[in-house]
């Protein structure tokens, strides 16, 4: 099958439309011939019906017509069969004897043929007429009737039925093969005009292919015009889906573009920052060979420090790469009301200079998860107040049981700029001035504590405005 039909959609309709008007154009000639047929079929068994009818008080005698001598007496008169169409036919069968006549096209009589005469002798007086194949005569509808223990048989030609039964044909087959070119090309017109619309979808298509969408900033791809996305129609339907698909494809490509930058950024934060610590190794390194008199303690405990800058940052991108690559974290129960208490108990150990409060139920709180790793993630909610608001803020810890787990962490410092509140969990961000009082970190503390909440199935927010700041936590319950 798939080799006969069209590979491409337009042969195929055309095909199937041109297949339909066929079949159509089949039934109806061949209902139109039964019908026509059966209709002049009837009209010769009515003939027929009618020759039988004026000769129900036939008897037997000479049926060429010619009136009885007088030296002939009792002999009863012949039918009457000059009222008889040409070439229709007579014969009277008896108990003991079959006779029969034809009357050809030239008005003629002759006797009928032994052959033909066993052929009428088979039709049954009384039935229906029927068709019958006369010997050397043709086909002729016949009926019988029996009277005085004799039948007549009346027949008259099927010639002229026949002959306009094949003229109809002929001329269906003509009309027929008319009507399925006409079919064919009507179709070819219509069917490239209805699919136009799909094959301007189609360039659309095209035309985002030859798009470099490889590398860098993608922007806005071309679109399906809107008069080619209506959703109910079928090739609407197709517009509108290459329409979503397209700005998927977009959001996917600039999502791709702004990991790639974030990359390069990541990489180019990570040298900075470990730049730092080994330049200051290595200048105490070159003060301590040059002049010999440097304090080797002091050059150790700085060399010391700077390792453990490096060795936290390093740890802090190795953890952020293993949550990004999905790397399952602890799942053990954890119970967050100790974990904030403690937390914040530290806090004011640490940082006696602002006021730490903390509000947490009666009741344990527990959660599924790590306990480390959610301990550091509140540490650094708690640790980034500590770095980006004034002595005397007051810093207040809530945890709130439910449906869902809140930890809030609020102040009221300075907040954090409108400009950098998007970017607030994003990967070596720093607070602004106006929140910075002291030396920070390397910007990953928000980061991290993102990408852990993501590890747990929760997430993390912010709001801020000047004197109001509140870092959210939230979890599934256990």
């Amino acid at each position: 099958m798939r080799s006969v039909l069209p590979s491409s959609l337009t042969g195929r309709l055309i095909v199937t439309a041109v297949a339909l008007v066929a079949v159509v154009s089949v039934l109806v000639a061949v209902v139109a011939t039964v019908v026509m047929r059966s209709y002049l079929t009837d009209q010769l068994d009515r003939q027929v019906e009618s020759s039988l009818s004026r000769a129900q008080n036939f008897i037997r005698g000479d049926i060429d017509g010619i009136e009885p001598s007088p030296d002939q007496p009792g002999t009863r008169p012949p039918p009457d069969v000059r009222g008889n169409r040409e070439g229709s036919l007579i014969a009277v069968i008896g108990s003991s004897s079959v006779d029969g006549n034809s009357i050809t096209a030239s008005g003629e009589r002759r006797q009928l043929s032994t052959s033909a005469l066993d052929v009428l002798d088979r039709v049954e007086a009384g039935k229906e007429p029927v068709t019958v194949h006369i010997p050397g005569l043709g086909s002729f509808r016949v009926a019988a009737v029996s009277a005085n223990g004799e039948t007549l048989v009346q027949g008259v030609p099927t010639d002229d039925v026949d002959g306009t039964i094949q003229t109809l044909i002929w001329w269906e087959v003509l009309l027929g093969v008319v009507g399925i070119g006409a079919a064919a090309v009507a179709g070819r017109v219509l069917v490239r005009r209805q699919l136009q619309p799909l094959r301007d979808v189609a360039a659309t298509a095209h035309l985002v292919t030859a798009m470099p969408l490889s590398s860098g900033e993608v922007g806005q791809t071309v679109r399906v015009p809107d008069s080619l996305t209506d959703p109910s129609t079928e090739v609407g339907q197709v517009g509108e889906a290459l329409n979503q698909l397209l700005g998927h494809v977009e959001e996917a490509l600039d999502a791709r573009h702004e990991s790639e930058q974030q990359v390069r950024q990541f990489l180019a934060d990570a040298s900075h920052e470990l730049r730092t610590p080994l330049s200051t190794i290595k200048g105490y390194a070159e003060l301590s060979r040059r002049t010999g008199r440097a304090d080797p303690d002091q050059i150790l405990a700085k060399v010391e420090s700077e390792a453990g800058r490096m060795s936290t940052l390093v740890e802090d991108m190795l953890l952020l790469a293993r949550l990004d690559a999905g790397r399952d974290v602890d799942r053990r129960p954890v119970d967050l009301t100790r974990l904030v208490v403690e937390a914040v108990d530290d806090a004011r150990v640490r940082d006696p200079e602002r006021r730490w409060t903390f509000d947490v139920p009666d009741e344990p709180v527990t959660v599924t998860g790590d306990e480390q790793r959610l301990h550091q993630a509140v540490t650094n909610l708690i640790t980034n107040a500590t770095r980006h608001t004034p002595p005397g803020t007051v810093v207040h810890a809530r945890l709130t049981p439910g449906d869902v787990v809140r930890i809030d962490v609020h102040d009221d410092g300075p907040g954090i700029d409108a400009a950098l509140l998007p970017s607030v969990f994003e990967r070596f961000t720093r607070g602004d001035s106006s929140r910075t009082r002291a030396s920070g970190g390397a910007g990953l503390g928000m980061s991290l504590v993102k990408a852990i909440m993501h590890a747990h199935h929760g997430d993390a927010t912010v709001a801020s405005v000047p004197g109001d700041t509140t870092f959210t936590l939230t979890l599934p319950p256990a």
